[in-house]
């Protein structure tokens, strides 16, 4: 009896142990449970009947050197990241839910400290050979060795990565949360280790890769165009993550010297679709026949994106920006609500947060909750995260700003610079008060240049210079400028990015996002939290707290944004409904035969 008696508690252990054991998934989701089931056909914000086929042409700004987009050298040609699957795809329709695409399932455990991915039998790369795990550990160590700084960012917390057999990859992860990493390292590209073995993988080339995506490389000349075909045999091309995308059959980036060229040629017909970022362009400058009688389409597609911050970035790692006091006080010489007026045709909303247009921005005062992050912090940080509000400085909008420039001569005061011979130069050094704007658009220097002269009625001396696309990625790479205009763009789930544009560790690592140059234990810790947030709402209140602490640290001019896509077209396409998450989602647009036929295409 004591046999059998043994024998049933060892079933039951074992029952148990297969119980706790984690299930194959097709998708998984940063919080709660992924919209579409395993035996979805296809995702909702697609035509699964859309024609294949059909040439697009896009405009492209600057120019290529390369066809490399994972290494910090040279600049990679638009679209070669059509050359690649990932082990996983994003549906366009949820705020972070990733479905396999390479791997046709996953596993993870409950507290997400590993994750294996199975890889389809069916995936190959172009030549027809298998994609293994091995490429899949191979892509990783690469992307670490030799691949863009970012990767080492914002994959550190992986400990290891195994082939389990030719099919199957496990990623193990160091001790600590961080619930958004297994998704994290579902979106890599996925290369191929045979056809780097004898080739230099940290060089720039223009010999077109090995992909396994749905589109490969036809016809290239540098800097001047890159021409991309759709793979007739591409193996994924009836997988339900991507059905009813991929639908051009030839897609071509042409290149400009910059966007006023590139919207004449638009224009012109040069080529096909093009999101517009001027404001002005986008106000006055398709006033032409094709657009009044609908061969050309102009629409404005709301979506509920995250805003992120664009603004004029501060250098910190410069002496001169190093008070918060003087990068408060030059925030009073940008007057918006002038510019909304006069140069942007009232089409924008200041931006406030860093995660504007989203639950994710702090408003009003803090909450109980947020306290009880914040509060460990009181004296390490602004006092007035705790009471007051963040809001830019405001105008009237009618180009008078004598008080907003007083305020801005107190604030300088204080912190030591003071007006000689009406030229600003500290007190105590005599040093003056001077720093070059590097632009890379000649269409921000209207935008620049009244903020500029209202600096130099400070006593400043400010320098506005525009460079080429090389020159200007080059000298962000080294942190070699004083003030840039940029966008931080957040996703619906910010986590782990987070370290590369405010991670301590980020600022002395060229290449990274941090061009701040912020180095604080305190944001460094709140990032930390932001990674390691368990439920969508520990999610917003951790990222608000985040905000928050920003926004007091002055380390930008906040700019502006809208809460629409700006789109301009020529009438050859079919698409479906936008999705009301993030508007238009292009790649699921396809060439209407009729509809070219009628333009002459």
């Amino acid at each position: 009896m004591r046999l059998v008696a043994v024998a049933v508690v060892l079933l039951i252990v074992a029952a148990a142990a297969r119980a706790e054991e984690p299930q194959w998934v097709h998708a998984i989701a940063m919080h709660g449970t992924p919209k579409y089931g395993p035996g979805f056909a296809h995702f909702d914000y697609v035509n699964p009947d859309a024609p294949k086929g059909g040439k697009v042409t896009l405009g492209a700004i600057g120019g290529f050197d390369s066809l490399n987009p994972f290494i910090a050298r040279g600049e990679p040609a638009d679209g070669t990241g059509g050359l690649y699957d990932t082990l996983t795809v994003a549906a366009r329709d949820e705020p972070f839910t990733r479905y396999g695409l390479l791997a046709e399932a996953m596993r993870m455990p409950e507290d997400r400290a590993w994750i294996e991915f199975r890889l389809r039998p069916e995936a190959r790369w172009h030549d027809g050979t298998p994609i293994t795990a091995e490429d899949v550990v191979w892509t990783f160590d690469t992307l670490i060795g030799k691949g863009q700084p970012l990767y080492r960012f914002y994959y550190a917390n992986v400990d290891r990565v195994t082939a389990l057999d030719a099919r199957t990859v496990r990623f193990d992860f160091k001790p600590g949360e961080n619930r958004e990493l297994p998704l994290i390292i579902s979106e890599i590209a996925i290369l191929p280790k045979h056809y780097w073995a004898d080739r230099d993988f940290a060089a720039t080339t223009l010999e077109p890769p090995l992909g396994s995506g749905p589109f490969r490389i036809v016809d290239l000349e540098a800097n001047r165009f890159i021409e991309y075909e759709r793979v007739a045999d591409y193996w994924g091309r009836d997988l339900p993550a991507n059905v009813g995308l991929n639908n051009f059959g030839r897609l071509r980036y042409d290149y400009y010297r910059d966007s006023t060229v590139a919207v004449e040629a638009f224009k012109a017909g040069a080529f096909d679709f093009r999101s517009e970022n001027s404001s002005a362009t986008w106000a006055s400058g398709y006033d032409i026949p094709e657009v009044a009688d609908g061969r050309i389409v102009r629409a404005e597609v709301p979506n509920h994106e995250t805003a992120g911050m664009q603004g004029f970035v501060f250098n910190t790692r410069r002496a001169l920006f190093e008070d918060r006091r003087v990068r408060r006080a030059l925030a009073y010489a940008f007057d918006f609500e002038w510019s909304n007026r006069n140069l942007f045709h009232g089409q924008y909303t200041r931006t406030r947060s860093y995660f504007d247009n989203s639950d994710l921005a702090a408003t009003g005062l803090p909450s109980a909750a947020e306290l009880a992050i914040l509060e460990p912090y009181r004296g390490r940080i602004p006092d007035q995260v705790f009471t007051t509000e963040y809001h830019p400085p405001r105008t009237a909008g009618d180009g008078r700003i004598l008080g907003n420039l007083r305020v801005a001569d107190r604030l300088l005061k204080e912190a030591g610079w003071v007006v000689r011979d009406k030229k600003r130069v500290h007190a105590g050094t005599g040093q003056p008060f001077a720093f070059e704007i590097m632009l890379v658009s000649p269409q921000f220097e209207r935008i620049v240049l009244p903020m500029a002269k209202n600096m130099e009625r400070l006593g400043l001396d400010v320098r506005v210079r525009t460079v080429d696309t090389a020159q200007y990625l080059e000298r962000l790479r080294g942190f070699d400028y004083d003030m840039i205009v940029f966008n931080f763009a957040q996703s619906l789930s910010p986590g782990n990015e987070q370290r590369l544009f405010w991670g301590s560790a980020a600022a002395d690592q060229p290449g990274s996002r941090n061009f701040i140059g912020i180095r604080d234990p305190v944001i460094d810790e709140l990032i930390e939290l932001v990674i390691a947030a368990p439920t969508r709402e520990d999610l917003e209140i951790r990222c608000r707290a985040l905000d928050r602490v920003l926004q007091w640290g002055h380390y930008l001019i906040p700019n502006f944004h809208i809460t629409y896509d700006r789109l301009i077209y020529w009438s050859k396409f079919g698409h479906p409904p936008p999705t009301e998450l993030r508007g238009a989602v292009f790649g699921a647009w396809w060439v209407d035969p009729d509809k070219a036929a009628a333009l002459g295409n």
